[in-house]
């Protein structure tokens, strides 16, 4: 039986990436009891930034969600393999933290990181739904526009 998760992915269109792998000294995602605290994740696909450089300066506020939600795939994908691909047990999201890219002044970084809170509201409706964070930063890994993470707790 398919999860209503999947099913809303695959409704949505949206295949999942293969995870990323780490790249120091850290894990994928740290599991304790049912909840799972992901590590973060940049707006990478195959190890390359979708945007690069501060945002609003290098990269437009919609360029930024766009990177936000590419930051959102990532994390699921992770919370995929820590729920051995059964998004269906997913209880809940907890926690966003959001870190863009920004340049001196910008203010609108809570706008930026909405990209990857509404992928978590639109894949697992009111579950989806978090408490949450987001900063201004002056630098992200290879110049990443935006860099996401979070904790979600688990079905038994």
């Amino acid at each position: 039986m398919t999860s209503p998760a999947s099913a809303r992915l695959a409704e949505l269109g949206i295949v999942l990436p293969s995870p990323p792998t780490p790249t120091g000294s850290f894990e994928l995602f740290a599991a304790h009891g049912l909840t799972v605290y992901l590590a973060g994740q940049t707006n990478e696909v195959a190890g390359v930034p979708t945007a690069s450089g501060r945002v609003p300066r290098d990269v437009s506020i919609e360029e930024g969600q766009a990177a936000a939600r590419v930051c959102g795939l990532n994390l699921l994908a992770a919370l995929a393999r820590a729920c051995a691909g059964d998004l269906g047990r997913v209880e809940r999201c907890l926690q966003v933290r959001g870190f863009v890219n920004a340049e001196d002044g910008f203010d609108q970084v809570p706008a930026v990181i909405n990209g990857a809170s509404d992928l978590f509201v639109e894949v697992f409706g009111d579950a989806g739904r978090h408490a949450r964070t987001a900063l201004g930063v002056a630098a992200l890994p290879k110049n990443a526009a935006v860099e996401v993470d979070a904790i979600f707790v688990l079905r038994p």
